[in-house]
């Protein structure tokens, strides 16, 4: 109801907004579930840098890279995160989620997290990512071909999603074997995979009066059903760990638990299953999205792929991470992957707290707005032919944030940015050390929706010609 209200007074005030599409809210809010880097890339080439949508309410969408500096470094001054804006993830994640808060409570929420993922903690996840990664591909067969990802919506774990879901839980709980860490490994990769690709999925999360519990076989029930199962098993082993705290352990979860703000304060059990929940869901999916992504760069391009083996080449057998985490061509590829089909397509909403100048508008107080990573990455004035896969243009110049924003930016970019690429170079570098991989899929793959994120539109099959070593150090 604050929604419609809030849209009604947008609509019915003399408020100057960006121009955008004049088409029914309903219909504009159809386009932008089903279709919406289409929909964004037909309103940027009509109306420019900046438009408004309606989407029930009306929405600001910004891809100007200086507009986008100027929204992401004022927060809590000219603009600021909206209290009731990511209410879309509060039923999955939390209210205690760091997606979720703003203001002093998200400041200290992330100054508690952020430990966990820079620094020699990252050195300890490195081994443990090889680890998994090889254990999953040894059962590769010469000659048979797999999927990278399952874009059809089943319930099948799929190759990146089962090493990044592994990964997160045992960087996460430290969770290696175990009844209760192999069932929730498969609640969580079963509430995942449920209608991924669905546009009913988006419509259930961009409309809570859809959100309504009419059984356990009707989508809304089954969902609520498998999320109170996670919150037993979540609740049962922060309990035991409370119980039998370790401080040698150097998991997550076990580092949350002992952490305290600066008034000594600990995180409430509440505060820990949400935050575990928001790093088990959004800490795999979209790591696993953006390797699918890779894998089918790397072998569509036969240049791209010799490139990096000769510099794969150069790391000779040693499983030295700080050479992997410096070798350029691999950091090139692996921006480049994260830049044409970014897996986030917006930035967080930002609300504006003053009025405001932006792009030559007036803003008033009041406006929403939100970045478009998609747009800004595949601007032209930037990356000269954005529709290319080209991972030169790494290496001949730096981007600045504004330009090249995969995780957004600000004090709202991803907390486990840094994570996410160490992974991704990792299970890359294992995988094509190992296996001489070729590309099935001849068809170009395009980007759709997947709930609140993209992914391929399509499966990608590789198949294994033959195993370039057996039991490497790398």
């Amino acid at each position: 109801m604050a929604k419609q209200n809030k849209a009604l007074s947008f609509l019915s005030s003399d408020m100057k907004l960006p121009n955008g599409p004049q088409s029914p809210a309903i219909v504009q809010m159809l386009q932008w579930i089903a279709t919406p880097m289409s929909f964004m890339e037909a309103c940027a080439k009509r109306y420019g840098d900046i438009f408004t949508l309606n989407l029930i309410i009306p929405i600001v969408i910004v891809s100007n890279p200086q507009a986008l500096q100027q929204i992401l470094t004022s927060d809590t001054k000219e603009f600021a995160a909206p209290s009731d804006w990511n209410k879309q993830f509060e039923t999955l994640l939390g209210k205690n989620s760091l997606i979720m808060l703003s203001g002093e409570a998200h400041k200290r929420q992330r100054q508690l997290l952020t430990p966990a993922f820079h620094g020699e903690m990252m050195q300890t996840h490195a081994n443990t990512i090889r680890n998994i990664t090889e254990n999953l591909i040894r059962d590769w067969q010469v000659d048979e071909s797999f999927s990278t990802q399952d874009s059809s919506g089943t319930q099948l774990r799929t190759q990146m999603q089962v090493i990044t879901l592994r990964v997160i839980m045992q960087a996460v709980f430290g969770l290696y074997e175990g009844d209760r860490a192999k069932e929730l490994e498969r609640i969580i990769g079963v509430m995942m995979d449920s209608g991924a690709n669905s546009p009913l999925r988006a419509l259930f999360l961009y409309y809570p009066a859809l959100q309504r519990d009419l059984g356990k076989l009707t989508p809304w029930g089954t969902f609520l059903r498998r999320r109170e199962y996670v919150n037993e098993l979540i609740y049962a082993e922060i309990a035991e760990r409370r119980q039998n705290f370790d401080a040698s352990r150097t998991d997550i979860l076990s580092l949350l638990i002992a952490a305290r703000d600066e008034n000594g304060e600990v995180m409430s059990d509440e505060e820990l299953r949400d935050e575990l929940m928001t790093l088990l869901t959004a800490g795999h999916e979209t790591t696993a999205t953006a390797l699918t992504w890779a894998l089918y760069w790397i072998h569509k391009f036969p240049s791209v792929r010799y490139k990096l083996l000769e510099e794969l080449r150069s790391l000779g057998n040693e499983f030295d991470i700080n050479a992997i985490n410096k070798l350029p061509y691999l950091n090139a590829v692996c921006n480049e992957t994260l830049r044409i089909y970014p897996v986030g397509m917006l930035t967080f909403p930002r609300e504006v707290k003053e009025a405001v100048n932006l792009c030559g508008y007036d803003l008033e107080p009041g406006t929403v707005l939100m970045g478009s990573i998609y747009l800004t990455h595949q601007r032209e004035d930037i990356y000269t032919e954005a529709k290319i896969f080209n991972p030169e243009r790494f290496l001949e110049r730096q981007f600045s944030p504004y330009e090249f924003l995969p995780f957004g930016g600000g004090v709202r970019r991803c907390i486990g940015n840094v994570f996410a690429l160490f992974e991704m170079k990792i299970v890359l570098t294992t995988i094509l050390s190992q296996l001489d991989l070729e590309l099935v899929t001849k068809q170009d793959v395009k980007p759709q929706r997947r709930g609140l994120v993209t992914g391929p539109n399509q499966e990608i099959y590789l198949i294994v010609k033959r195993k370039m070593v057996e039991n490497s150090s790398l």
